[in-house]
Formats: C-alpha cells, sequence, structure tokens
C-alpha cells in the first residue's frame, strides 16, 4: 500500500508530519478538538463511543491496531468522533475475535486518522496548553491552520443533537423498567442496565410527561459528548422527574445534567479526563476506583454544596466525580462504571441503582 502523507497543524501553529490511514476526507482535511486518551487498549470502543463527537482523539499509547477489531465491539452503530491520531498503526493484527485491522475498521466507518506523529510531543502540548483545535490531511500547512483556527471546538455547541436516537426503541428483558434517556449511549452501558431492567431508550428531548406515560421504576441519564450546557430543556426535564420521586442514575455528561438541573455549575477542564486508568476515591468506603473516563467538562464541587452530597473524588486533580442528591432518590458519578474499555471496580453502581428500584 503506498504512503499517504500528510501533516497535523494545531490552531496555535504547531506542526507534526506522519502519514494518512483510514479513511480520505471528503474535503481532504479532518479538523476537531484535539484531546488525548491514556488507555493501552480498547481504542475501537473509544473510537466508536459517541462521547468523542467534534473531536479528534490522540492515542497516547505508541502502538495501535494490535488486535484489530470486531462488531462486538462497536459503542454505537456509527462513528462520530472527527479522526484519530497514533504513533504507529500495527501493519499486522492478531486476535481470535478479530474481524478487521485498524485500518479497514476506519475506512468502513468513514473516519480519517494520521499516524506517524510524535505523540508524545503533541500530549506534551496539549497538557500544556489544554485542548485545541487542529486540523489533518494532505493540504498544505496554511490550509490546515486556517481550518483549526476555523474550527469551532465543543463549548456551546449542540453536540447532543448529533448523536442521539430519533426514534425511541426497547433492549434487554429484566425485571425493572427503566427509561434511558439517549445523550450518546453507549452499547456497553445499555447492556449492564439489560441485566437488570427493560430499557426503553428515548431521545433526549423526550420531555418528563412522556417519561412518565412509560410509567418506570427508574430513569437512567447517559453519558455524551461536550458542553451539558448546551443541551437544551434537559435540566427542566430531569429536575421535573427528581421532584417527582422517580429514581435516577446518571453518567457522565447525566451527571453533569443532572448536577444543573440542581441548580448546579460546570466549567470545562484545560484537557479533560480520557483514559481508563484514572484513580478515584469512594468518600463513603474509603476504597479506591481504577475508573474508565472521557468528559472535557466537570461539575463545581462548591455549587452542590447545599443540594448533594459528594460521594467520590478524583486523586489525581481532586475534582467531583459522584454526588448523592439529598431528600432525593437520585444519584450519580462522573467516571464511566460499564468501563468499555476498562477496568470494572465501579459496576456495583448499577446494583445500587437496582437497590433504589427496589426500595421504590
Amino acid at each position: 500500500m503506498s504512503v499517504r502523507e500528510g501533516q497535523l497543524v494545531l490552531r496555535d501553529g504547531s506542526v507534526f508530519e506522519g502519514e494518512l490511514i483510514g479513511a480520505i476526507s471528503p474535503r481532504g482535511i479532518s479538523s476537531g478538538e484535539v484531546v488525548f486518551h491514556t488507555g493501552m487498549t480498547g481504542y475501537q470502543e473509544v473510537i466508536s463511543d459517541p462521547s468523542y463527537a467534534g473531536q479528534i482523539i490522540t492515542f497516547t499509547t505508541p502502538h495501535i491496531g494490535n488486535y484489530g477489531t470486531t462488531q462486538a465491539d462497536n459503542e454505537a452503530f456509527r462513528v462520530h468522533a472527527r479522526g484519530v491520531i497514533v504513533r504507529e498503526e500495527a501493519r499486522r493484527h492478531s486476535n481470535w475475535r478479530s474481524d478487521s485491522s485498524l485500518d479497514a475498521y476506519l475506512q468502513s466507518m468513514m473516519v480519517s486518522g494520521i499516524g506517524g506523529i510524535d505523540t508524545r510531543r503533541l500530549t506534551r502540548v496539549l497538557r500544556d496548553t489544554g485542548a485545541m483545535a487542529g486540523a489533518f490531511g494532505s493540504a498544505d500547512e496554511s490550509t490546515l491552520l486556517t481550518a483549526a483556527r476555523n474550527e469551532v471546538g465543543t463549548s456551546g455547541i449542540k453536540l447532543v443533537e448529533q448523536v442521539t436516537t430519533q426514534q425511541p426503541y426497547v433492549v434487554g428483558s429484566g425485571h425493572y423498567k427503566v427509561v434511558a434517556f439517549d445523550f450518546g449511549i453507549k452499547s456497553t452501558i445499555l447492556r449492564c442496565l439489560s441485566e437488570i431492567a427493560t430499557v426503553t431508550v428515548v431521545p433526549a428531548s423526550t420531555t418528563a410527561e412522556q417519561v412518565r406515560l412509560l410509567a418506570p421504576d427508574g430513569v437512567f441519564l447517559s453519558n455524551g459528548p461536550g458542553d451539558p450546557e448546551a443541551v437544551d430543556g434537559a435540566p427542566e426535564t430531569i429536575r421535573d422527574l427528581v421532584v417527582g420521586g422517580v429514581p435516577v442514575f446518571g453518567i457522565c455528561l447525566g451527571h453533569q445534567l443532572l448536577s444543573l438541573a440542581l441548580g448546579g455549575k460546570t466549567y470545562k477542564l484545560p484537557f479533560g479526563h480520557h483514559g481508563a486508568n484514572h484513580p478515584v476515591r469512594n468518600l463513603k468506603t474509603g476504597s479506591v476506583e481504577i475508573t474508565s473516563q472521557n468528559h472535557n467538562f466537570c461539575v463545581d464541587t462548591n455549587s452542590l454544596r447545599d443540594v448533594a452530597d459528594i460521594t467520590h473524588t478524583n486523586l489525581n486533580d481532586m475534582t467531583n466525580e459522584g454526588m448523592k442528591v439529598r431528600d432525593a432518590r437520585a444519584f450519580s458519578v462522573q467516571y464511566h462504571p460499564e468501563a468499555g474499555p476498562g477496568p470494572h471496580d465501579s459496576r456495583y453502581l448499577f446494583d445500587e441503582f437496582r437497590q433504589m428500584m427496589e426500595a421504590q
């Protein structure tokens, strides 16, 4: 296969030379907010996670693609990420579950990528300056720089509208009835919920009254991409459901939206949390959970002081990772207890949701 030369240009003018992989972008340019992911495995689950809408994913692990890909590991039917950046794509893949190579997977999903990049240098730049818009492709440096500087990023952008389901659908056949808001829900989350409930997945714009007509035992608020303050109507709907007494469990963006529903505030982290190795302390038990995370925004702990008890804290930067609403059947975490990919330390949270519904 012939080498397709390309380059990555960041908004600050930083230039990285490499070779193009995956699909060829219709414009010859892929642009988005560049972030880095520190997980050593699970690249397919990361790429297919709808929470990466609007972003270009840099993998810090040097070799990507070693074990190939399989359709069973997709977190969504299509990829919403803007592209991928790797140091070296494995030329051969080897795994008994593998259906195809990473490059073939990217082409089938119409995702562009660039390899041969000095990802150590790139990660240092992003850690020092924060997540930054960038563009890559076969175009000249000036054209790519212009594309990077024209990129709008993720703050204030309605990315959930791009990833949410358009029609409700049902998965699982468990005992309880759960309504799951799809803000960008992952397949692994649905598998975990399906073990305890029959799950009706609904669009992000679903109203509280429409939820009540389904008579659920509990409501789940999913993960999703971007700025929680850009998800119109969701905090008001969630507030209505919490006040109504229905058990509510939120993950990631769902955690942020529940916080906004309570009157809390959110802010953007410099370079976000993206990886499968983040230590989180459970403040009730004192134990430390190794967690999978993917978010750029965070909840201001002080803004919840009068309405919720903080249950989990990130040990890397002491940011908020979980809460329990006072005088209500509602709790949430910032990280991913379903951990696709990642450790399973926090799967107990789905059982806590089940117990909350059982008590109800």
